[in-house]
């Protein structure tokens, strides 16, 4: 073989050799992406508070879009306390949403039935009272006034302020299956009846239309709902004793000026089915990982991250 045609021959030997190590490389990097996200197919049952809905309908949304296509995830919203019962039975659902944490009594179910479960904080919640946009005078109120509306105390606008209008006040409030309504009844009103006659609804956006359509309605529910609807409803600052606050994501975060009337939100995992069923296990990170995302976008204040780390590493252990 003449010295040129060697040359050549290494030449195109080299060439073929970096070929085959880049294609070598390039097959591993597309197997190092492929390998990290497995792909999972299955359902994902989850139920409970109508407050948590629209944040874990688009937590569910942004899942089966971007993360994990085989996955069905259905999100119902029978309310916190309905969805406990559906929760807390065998082969029920995986997920319950919740507006407060788990009682006592659907704990004991629980261990009665040989079930752990994991609660999981996802997001901060601002209890909001509205009113009819054309409602210019009861724009603010104090905790107490609010007690004295919803206890009964007060039946006419004029009762409180005797410039205000001599009409009835229409009290309107979500029903007993919502964590909200137990929310209302033991913080706001510190476990003092509701007055009676007040409209309880199980669907909130049926409660948005009727305070929207009743001058004299005044109404509660989360956060959220008003911020979906201010076009149609008027939010009322509360005056904690050191001026009117407004509800907003700022306000009702962690310690603000709005605190006496936040509180945390959940979703409680049924950690059984999480380690029968991967995709309920995935589906858990991928709501802890990114519910700060789209909390704001929802009408919800975020969580530290630190909480949300500290949550992971205990699904972290779930075999």
């Amino acid at each position: 073989m003449s010295f040129r045609r060697f040359t050549l021959f290494f030449f195109v030997s080299i060439l073929i050799f970096l070929a085959a190590c880049g294609s070598g490389d390039a097959d591993s990097a597309s197997d190092s992406e492929s390998g990290s996200s497995e792909e999972l197919s299955g359902n994902v049952a989850i139920d409970g508070s109508g407050t948590v809905y629209p944040l874990m309908a688009r937590l569910a949304e942004d899942y089966m879009i971007n993360e994990q296509q085989g996955v069905s995830v259905e999100v119902s919203r029978a309310g916190t306390s309905a969805g406990f019962e559906k929760f807390l039975v065998e082969n029920g659902t995986d997920f319950n949403d919740a507006s407060r944490e788990i009682k006592e009594e659907e704990q004991a179910k629980a261990d009665e039935l040989g079930m752990e479960v994991q609660e999981l904080k996802v997001a901060l919640d601002g209890l909001t009272i509205v009113t009819h946009p054309d409602n210019d005078w009861a724009t603010e109120l104090t905790p107490e006034q609010v007690q004295g509306i919803f206890l009964g105390e007060y039946t006419k606008w004029s009762d409180i302020d005797d410039s205000w209008p001599n009409e009835d006040i229409q009290t309107y409030g979500p029903n007993e299956n919502h964590g909200t309504y137990e929310f209302f009844y033991e913080e706001i009103l510190e476990e003092q009846d509701l007055v009676g006659g007040i409209d309880l609804q199980q669907d909130y956006s049926t409660l948005v239309t009727l305070v929207s359509e009743d001058k004299n309605a005044i109404g509660f529910f989360g956060f959220g709902y008003y911020q979906s609807n201010q076009d149609a409803i008027n939010a009322v600052s509360i005056d904690f004793g050191d001026g009117a606050v407004e509800p907003s994501l700022d306000t009702i975060a962690e310690d603000g000026p709005y605190a006496d009337y936040t509180r945390p939100v959940f979703t409680y995992l049924n950690v059984n089915q999480a380690q029968e069923k991967p995709e309920v296990l995935d589906y858990a990170k991928y709501v802890l990982e990114n519910t700060n995302n789209v909390a704001g976008e929802t009408g919800f204040a975020p969580i530290p991250d630190e909480e949300i780390q500290s949550q992971l590493e205990e699904l972290e252990g779930i075999e």
